[in-house]
């Protein structure tokens, strides 16, 4: 059985923070909305309080019953986590005196405290939080302090409960590892979850879950889906049909060049051109949220007329990943941006779903990949929208458009790559802007389209900042573009970082 820790999320920026954390000490995880906790608690060694946007006093504060929670299983809280948990056992918590925010240092750091085993006086932790605890019941015990901080951390005598203000989940928290390493060492975690084990353990809850049912996979053409692919493969076999659709919208000769690529892994692989339909439906909308919503419900139009074709099928399966369910829907439910692949399945369809990587992020799916033994190219692909360039060309969309931006696109991924560039980036791409500049081309005045490079550094797609490409490489790709591909007469370079943009224009 899978040893797990879950993670209460309240509505923290961090939330996902904690789970890579976790992940990286070599313990599965599962983040779960904050009164959600499962039904099914088998495997589950201990339990993490998340931060969270209010104040534990606030009306609309989130609340969670932690009875059954804190007799059971050992407990952290972390920041409103740590807050909350004092508050509704009779302690006090207040606005602080000022917001603190940064590094704050550790003094009267009990060492004997299992959870501060090996963290030292004078460490440097991460502050965040507008509130603070003033006081404490009786039985807990302070464990740790800061300048500003009385109540830096605490342990509740007779219960493995325990509350730390500050965050040992992000970077700047020094001693953060070692003291979720010493809680899961309270918990009596093995530490022996790798990409390996995941995949042992996924093939087995496949064959479990699936039987000798049918299933079709939505092929991308990505790293995501082309690892759920081998994944099933690997579990159910000739059970498995996947299907390439061509929405065209995909990167220039991506269609040909995919299907090649999946022929080497053994895979049953339907290629279907519905160019002319997305084409036809997407004509004259402009309304980014509408374009997904046209372009994820023509995929499922497809799946299901590609599934009346096959017999007995029960199953759709996609490459979904941990931050489309989180881009998708927040905790506060409010909408980011909607992913065609998380967007639900109509009734129509008949089909069950299943998502084996829906809790993971990239790079553990790129890890996953190489341990399957996948070609490179393959698992090393820069992220690709499932929208594909109908998020990157703003405004309407035409072939004209489809045409023009595929050639710029091919120029500046091809470019990277000759520079060796590429796999220093974590996602590129063009943008095809809805404006028109005047240019001058030999004699002649010109009025054509702007177009944005886009190339961004990340670990999860969380968070991202613009890549500083070398000036020479941007002055050669900006000239190969305009003298190249008919339409372009300017080129620009975007350095939005995420937050606040997103890496996707739409």
């Amino acid at each position: 059985m899978q040893e797990k820790i879950i993670i209460l999320d309240f509505g923290s920026q961090t939330t996902q923070l904690i789970g890579r954390r976790i992940r990286e000490l070599n313990v599965y995880c599962e983040i779960v909305p904050y009164n959600k906790f499962p039904e099914d608690t088998a495997g589950i060694k201990g339990v993490i309080l998340s931060g969270s946007p209010y104040s534990v006093y606030d009306k609309e504060a989130f609340k969670a019953d932690l009875s059954h929670i804190r007799s059971k299983f050992p407990v952290l809280g972390i920041c409103y986590g740590a807050q909350f948990i004092s508050h509704i056992s009779g302690g006090k918590v207040g606005p602080a005196g000022s917001r603190e925010y940064g590094r704050a240092t550790l003094s009267s750091v009990d060492g004997n405290d299992p959870l501060l085993k090996g963290v030292n006086e004078g460490s440097q932790v991460w502050m965040s939080h507008g509130d603070t605890i003033t006081a404490v019941p009786a039985d807990f015990n302070i464990i740790a302090s800061t300048c500003d901080v009385d109540i830096a951390a605490y342990h509740i005598e007779g219960e493995n409960t325990w509350g730390v203000q500050f965050h040992p989940e992000v970077y700047h928290t020094e001693i953060g590892m070692r003291l979720l390493d010493n809680f899961l060492t309270i918990c009596g975690c093995a530490k022996d979850w790798s990409p390996a084990s995941f995949i042992e353990e996924t093939v087995k809850e496949l064959k479990k879950q699936l039987g000798d049912d049918k299933v079709i996979l939505a092929l991308s053409g990505g790293v995501d889906s082309s690892v759920t692919a081998v994944l099933l493969n690997k579990a159910i076999g000739k059970n498995l049909t996947c299907i390439f659709v061509d929405h065209g919208l995909l990167r220039k000769n991506e269609f040909e060049k995919v299907l090649e690529d999946y022929k080497h892994l053994g895979l049953n692989v339907i290629g279907v051109d519905a160019k002319a339909k997305f084409y036809s439906e997407l004509a004259g909308v402009t309304e980014p949220e509408r374009k997904r919503k046209i372009i994820g419900k023509g995929f499922i139009d497809v799946f299901d007329e590609e599934a009346r074709k096959l017999k007995d099928i029960k199953w759709l399966a996609q490459g979904t990943i941990y931050p489309d369910i989180i881009e998708s829907l927040s905790i506060t439910g409010t909408v980011i941006k909607s992913h065609h692949n998380v967007g639900g399945l109509p009734e129509k369809m008949n089909l069950q779903l299943c998502e084996p990587l829906r809790l993971l992020f990239k790079d553990e799916v790129r890890r996953v990949g190489r341990e399957l033994n996948m070609q490179e190219h393959l698992i090393s692909r820069h992220p690709f929208p499932g929208p594909g360039l109908g998020v990157r060309i703003l405004g309407d969309i035409t072939p004209e458009k489809v045409r023009v931006l595929q050639d710029a696109d091919d120029i500046f991924i091809t470019g990277l790559r000759e520079w060796g560039l590429y796999d220093k980036v974590w996602q590129a791409g063009v943008i095809l802007l809805p404006v028109q500049s005047v240019g001058v081309m030999g004699d002649e005045r010109t009025y054509e389209n702007a177009v944005a490079l886009r190339a961004v550094n990340s670990t999860d797609a969380m968070t991202a900042d613009w890549a500083q490409l070398p000036y020479d490489f941007l002055a050669k790709t900006s000239n190969e573009i305009i003298n190249k591909v008919k339409g372009v007469n300017r080129v620009t370079y975007d350095i939005s970082s995420k937050p606040p943009a997103t890496i996707e224009w739409e």
